[in-house]
């Protein structure tokens, strides 16, 4: 039965025996998330808490990817005409908070790309299911932005320092090392996925369900590596990784230092404290963290400059400002986290 909560065709829901099911429906944009899809999936989640018919809820993406991200070209258009606003962004992390907090079983069927505004709807889910075609990624700090919906208390209580590697490399990884740190809860097969679909809507239990279909998957990211990131990374303060990894002539950590360097300054700044303080907060607390510093990113320099460099005039290189990491001021990363003038997110 499909059920009609908005989203104008670009997210779909449907309830099928126990489950209300979601299908972020855009695949040309590779199911990148706008301010339609984030209010109609608020209003399905309100409807079906309190619905007992549904018991679970299922969400998936139409395509070859569960969602690239957040559909922000339109924040940058408005951005440069003087019309920034958080709106957006306000609506999509009281969103990623309602889906953390979802007291029903909530399900990502993530069988593709899964990056920024996509990792908001699906792995703060109580269950994580990825396939051999999924990719990880929270790139944000590549556009000079901030791994945000979440990414502060996502990424702070990954083992080994490794979502402070995610953080400050932007770098992909695939479904074995996201099942080994905990991102994906569940392997997969994509040829299994309508199956687990059918047993999901009629099965009585969601752990036994996923137990059947449930493979190992190997991680791509091997023990050496592993370790070296918890080495590198678990300094406490950005310039000591860097310091850490300038000194190590191993290939792999030249890479990782060269591949950190091109990332904007600022952006790192700010990821590296949000990440080391989401550890200390739970997750209501660390999305208004987050929304303290939207509000300055949209009245900075880098996030557009990113954004034009990145998805606008696609493979030309951004001119970051401050441009080299030296040129950060402490105090100015303090501004990220201050308090705001014109009121705090409310959830």
């Amino acid at each position: 039965m499909n059920v009609d909560f908005g989203g104008a065709g670009d997210i779909l829901f449907e309830q099928v025996g126990r489950a209300g099911i979601v299908t972020l429906s855009r695949p040309a944009s590779l199911n990148a998330i706008n301010h339609r899809m984030i209010s109609a999936l608020a209003r399905a989640l309100s409807a079906w808490e309190a619905d007992s018919a549904v018991e679970r809820v299922i969400i998936r993406g139409e395509g070859r990817a569960f969602s690239a991200g957040g559909d922000i070209l339109d924040v940058y258009r408005a951005g440069l005409e003087g019309r920034a606003s958080p709106d957006f962004f306000a609506d999509e992390y009281r969103l990623n908070a309602a889906i953390a907090r979802f007291p029903k079983p909530y399900v990502a069927l993530i069988d593709g790309i899964v990056m920024g505004g996509g990792v908001g709807v699906s792995c703060h889910g109580s269950h994580r299911v990825m396939t051999e075609n999924a990719v990880f990624a929270m790139p944000e700090v590549g556009i000079g932005f901030f791994p945000d919906v979440g990414g502060s208390h996502l990424l702070s209580r990954l083992p080994g320092e490794f979502g402070m590697y995610l953080a400050l490399t932007g770098n992909r990884i695939r479904r074995g090392d996201a099942c080994a740190a905990g991102l994906a809860t569940h392997s997969v097969n994509a040829g299994q996925m309508p199956a687990l679909m059918q047993a999901l809507c009629e099965s009585d239990s969601v752990d036994g369900t996923l137990s059947v279909f449930g493979g190992e998957a190997e991680p791509q990211t091997d023990e050496g590596v592993l370790h070296a990131i918890a080495r590198h990374f678990s300094f406490g303060s950005l310039p000591e990784i860097l310091e850490s990894l300038a000194g190590d002539q191993d290939e792999w950590a030249q890479g990782t230092l060269a591949t950190i360097e091109k990332r904007s300054p600022t952006s790192l700044h700010v990821a590296f404290r949000q990440v080391r303080a989401g550890a200390m907060l739970e997750m209501d607390a660390c999305m208004k963290m987050e929304y303290r510093i939207l509000n300055r990113m949209l009245a900075g320099h880098d996030f557009y400059e990113g954004i034009r460099a990145v998805l606008v005039e696609k493979g030309s290189t951004p001119r970051w400002k401050p441009e080299t990491l030296g040129d950060v001021r402490e105090e100015d990363i303090d501004a990220y986290f201050a308090p705001l003038a014109d009121g705090e997110l409310t959830l």
